[in-house]
């Protein structure tokens, strides 16, 4: 079964996001992790058209900038109407959020719900240079 959704993939890097707001770290000589967790994240199957559920967990250690978590919920929420494969979702997510918070480290988790009997984990990570 062949859905709309299916041609977004081939350009899922240019997909225009809500921009992840920032505030500057008053401790930007100390290193220290922020973990965020968002528990009712979804997108859709680009397959069958069908809602995608998951637990998005970010962990990063800031340097100049940290993430306004109200852009960031927006941000995530966009994803609700996209159909994106959960392993392009993440790398979107990674993408976006270093673009924007320009972190020392984080580390992007997304625990999908089983789909058809198979469960989901995706986790990237980058280390600033």
């Amino acid at each position: 079964m062949k859905s709309d959704y299916e041609g977004l993939q081939r350009n899922i890097r240019k997909i225009k996001t809500p921009g992840i707001e920032v505030w500057v770290n008053q401790y930007p000589d100390k290193i220290y992790t922020i973990s965020l967790d968002i528990p009712e994240f979804t997108c859709i199957c680009p397959k069958t058209g069908l809602p995608d559920f998951a637990d998005i967990k970010i962990d990063y250690r800031p340097q100049k900038y940290c993430a306004e978590l109200k852009s960031l919920k927006y941000y995530m929420n966009f994803y609700r109407n996209i159909g994106i494969f959960h392993e392009h979702v993440i790398n979107k997510i990674m993408e976006d959020f270093v673009a924007a918070c320009k972190p020392r480290w984080v580390r992007i988790t997304g625990d999908f719900n089983p789909r058809g009997g198979i469960k989901t984990t995706v986790t990237r990570e980058y280390k600033r240079k």
